[in-house]
């Protein structure tokens, strides 16, 4: 950790590369998987106020969250927010009430705020096999990437058309391929008048504050998914991006900062905020500065960008409520097509433990329904028996 100097200083040419690097990773997190959270208010039905202060809580989280910690480690430190748990929602929130869903949220971030203040991060890590935590995230998502295809049926130009501009925008510049397929795809919808903005208002979010309910049902089926699934694929990935680009923080104060943030937040709809991944190597490397240490500032100005799109989180919720759900779901799948092929490919490349984890993957991807606990419990617990009986149990 780089320690703090008073007599530092910094010119133009310190500042603005970094904060242009912040600001893209902001816009290409709004930009590609953010639509899922929208899609997850939607299945859950809730109000335009309660979607409003979901995108405000997770928005002002993720911000005040990534500020502290690029400021106190002098690295930078890109907070987001769980885009295969939110991914994971649009399923588990049609079978669960909204209240024992915050419920559920709460667990889960006190599951890590106990984690981080305990350092056994790296030894819970270790007790998945990274096979079967892919095959998991794989088998949760691929129902999204399905989707994108399937619109090719109901909706087939608007579906092919940000199918191909995403082809071109991935071979062209792979980094903002989501960003052109919104921005070409909202062209396109304009186009056609089929985007009405006639309800559409600047106006501020307001939190809504949700009592929390707690049962059995929503610890299995929301609690201890969302804490696996966010600890698997996004605090993994993050922490080895960091470590990629030469920087050396240690796991505990950025689990104990997003988790107790998590934990706040949680009442007013956010799911969970932790360390990001992709849109994190964004400002981690060289495009945000030449120097390491002064990418640190890429971590400040993102902060300050999610902040600023959290105050106004009522109009961003008014303005893709608009959007046509088929170009909606369309995104989304595109956004994580990615993801999904890294995922498969993390889960079968470990030959002895291939089976396993394909079994975790299809028994994720059937969603099986047994005592109203939802399939990605299931599907997790499948691969880990698998995974002992095959390679486990019974060796000498």
């Amino acid at each position: 950790m780089v320690s703090l100097r008073s007599t530092t200083r910094y010119g133009v040419s310190d500042v603005l590369p970094p904060t242009i690097a912040g600001l893209i990773s902001v816009i290409v997190n709004y930009g590609g998987t953010f639509i899922l959270i929208f899609q997850a208010a939607q299945v859950a039905g809730l109000s335009a106020e309660l979607t409003a202060s979901w995108v405000w809580s997770i928005s002002i989280g993720v911000g005040i969250s990534g500020i502290l910690l690029s400021w106190y480690t002098r690295e930078p430190i890109i907070t987001a927010w769980s885009t295969p748990a939110a991914a994971f929602l649009i399923t588990a929130l049609a079978a669960v009430p909204y209240a024992e869903a915050i419920g559920a949220y709460l667990l889960s971030a006190l599951a890590f705020v106990v984690l981080g203040f305990t350092g056994y991060f790296e030894k819970l890590i270790r007790l998945i096999p990274s096979s079967i935590a892919s095959g998991l995230l794989a088998g949760i998502l691929l129902q999204f990437g399905i989707s994108t295809f399937s619109n090719m049926s109901i909706d087939p130009l608007l579906a092919i058309t940000l199918f191909f501009i995403y082809l071109i925008a991935k071979r062209l510049s792979p980094r903002y391929a989501i960003v052109s397929v919104l921005i070409f795809g909202l062209i396109f919808l304009l186009l056609q008048s089929r985007i009405n903005f006639s309800g559409l208002s600047l106006a501020l979010a307001t939190p809504v504050f949700t009592a929390p309910e707690f049962s059995l049902n929503a610890l299995l089926s929301v609690a201890i998914p969302l804490f696996l699934i966010t600890l698997t694929g996004q605090y993994m990935p993050g922490l080895l991006v960091l470590q990629n680009d030469g920087f050396k923080t240690r796991a505990k104060p950025i689990l104990i900062v997003t988790s107790l943030g998590s934990l706040l937040m949680a009442p007013f709809g956010s799911h969970a905020f932790n360390l990001a991944a992709i849109t994190a190597a964004i400002c981690t490397g060289n495009e945000s500065h030449q120097q390491p240490n002064r990418r640190w500032i890429a971590g400040i100005a993102a902060g300050v960008f999610y902040i600023l799109v959290g105050i106004f989180g009522l109009t961003l919720a008014a303005l893709f409520a608009a959007f046509p759900q088929t170009f909606i779901s369309t995104l989304a799948g595109l956004a994580l097509l990615a993801t999904i092929a890294g995922s498969l490919a993390n889960a079968i490349q470990d030959s002895q433990n291939r089976e396993a984890a394909f079994i975790t993957f299809l028994a994720t991807t059937a969603n099986i329904q047994l005592f109203g606990i939802g399939g990605a419990f299931w599907g997790l617990i499948l691969g880990l028996i698998a995974h002992l009986v095959l390679n486990v149990a019974f060796k000498k």
